[in-house]
């Protein structure tokens, strides 16, 4: 059993990739956590909401700028039992409208993670970590927060050098 715990949110169908439109078997955060499972052999939970987003991409960044907005917090479809046993939290999710996605604060939200190391990493399109280091502190605020990873989307599949490179660090 490992102390490490991969805790990520991450969309897959149609997404926005070097500039256009494409549709994505697997989300690009997906993508980064499994390369972190294979790095650190940390166990895995995705985040997932009950009533997912659109498959279509501008419908679903409407829907998620929209709960933004309202500060919504979408019901997620499961939460682990515990996660007393974890010391780090790798946490993942992709870049909405400069921070986290909703369900991510849910999910934060629903735990006391206290002495707990949150080792944030992000997927964007240019947009880089955005607040979620801020927000991700305000909602955390006893948890110590590491050095955030931000992946550029479009190239998560082959960021395995760089997402190394950050965890030995």
């Amino acid at each position: 059993m490992s102390d490490k715990i991969i805790v990520y949110y991450s969309r897959a169908d149609e997404n926005y990739m070097n500039g256009q439109l494409k549709m994505l078997d697997k989300g690009n955060t997906e993508a980064a956590a499994e390369m972190i499972r294979q790095l650190t052999g940390a166990e895995m939970f995705r985040i997932e909401q009950a009533e997912p987003y659109s498959k279509v991409y501008n419908d679903c960044i409407e829907q998620a700028r929209s709960d933004q907005n309202r500060n919504a917090r979408p019901k997620l479809k499961s939460y682990p039992e515990s996660l007393d046993e974890y010391s780090i939290i790798y946490l993942g999710f992709p870049n909405y409208w400069g921070t986290m996605p909703m369900a991510v604060f849910t999910f934060l939200e629903h735990f006391d993670l206290s002495g707990k190391i949150i080792m944030p990493f992000c997927t964007h399109e240019g947009s880089g970590m955005g607040n979620s280091i801020k927000d991700i502190c305000r909602i955390c605020p006893n948890a110590k927060v590491g050095k955030g990873l931000a992946i550029r989307g479009s190239y998560a599949d082959k960021s395995e050098k760089e997402i190394e490179k950050w965890i030995k660090e």
